[in-house]
């Protein structure tokens, strides 16, 4: 994989350096800000390929900076949490407001840097292969899928998705009557071993419902298949 731009965002100068030692050590460019409000002017400068974030900042918090990427600047930046808030409210937060994954302090090393190449595969490489061999462009009552494009439209109205609403979605509309469990729906989407992350998978559905509820209020496109997981309504 080349070389990536990478943001740090992290207050604590021994850990800042320690994550962009890491990053610089992985063949990528890190660039590093202490604070949110820093990190919004390196935004505002240039672009990145991904973000590591620390949640408990001066300034803007990282939570705010999420909001304000995924809302306002309607930015599809990568981002990682790096945080030593380790409670599940904390996670499931920040996985609401947009954030792609979530560490938690103290990390090992080759863990972020897993995690960064992951993430950034998932941006980079496009959506998971099909089961089924369906093709590029998936259809459902209304609901149109561009795989090549990345692109989603329900009843004409494009949807913007984050990469991992995008392949989650992917995957339920390439198997439409095919339930998936929570633990399969992670492993094909993260790309990774399922570690009870249930909550990332239930957050990640209910944003993409709200989203398409948003055009078609009274519609059902994501079933809830209790003591399963989900299947394509």
């Amino acid at each position: 994989m080349d070389a990536s731009s990478i943001l740090i965002v992290e207050d604590d100068p021994d850990i800042n350096a320690l994550l962009a030692k890491i990053m610089a050590r992985a063949g990528h460019e890190p660039t590093r800000a202490y604070s949110g409000t820093e990190a919004l002017l390196h935004l505002e400068r240039g672009s990145f390929d991904l973000m590591l974030l620390d949640l408990m900042l001066p300034g803007a918090s990282g939570g705010e900076l999420i909001a304000h990427l995924r809302g306002e600047r309607g930015l599809d930046l990568p981002v990682i949490v790096v945080s030593a808030k380790a409670g599940l409210a904390d996670k499931v937060d920040a996985l609401a407001l947009g954030a792609d994954d979530y560490i938690v302090k103290p990390f090992e090393p080759d863990e972020v840097a897993a995690r960064v190449q992951a993430v950034l595969r998932r941006y980079r490489g496009g959506a998971p292969s099909s089961p089924g061999g369906a093709g590029p462009v998936l259809e459902h009552r209304g609901l149109r899928l561009d795989a090549s494009a990345r692109r989603v439209t329900l009843a004409g109205a494009e949807i913007t998705l984050t990469a991992h609403e995008f392949d989650l979605l992917q995957t339920l509309m390439q198997a439409p009557d095919k339930v998936f469990s929570r633990e399969r729906l992670y492993e094909l989407v993260w790309k990774c071993g399922y570690y009870g992350e249930e909550n990332a998978i239930n957050v990640h559905v209910s944003n993409i419902r709200k989203k398409l509820a948003a055009v078609d209020p009274d519609g059902e496109y994501i079933k809830t298949v209790w003591g399963i997981g989900f299947k394509l309504a």
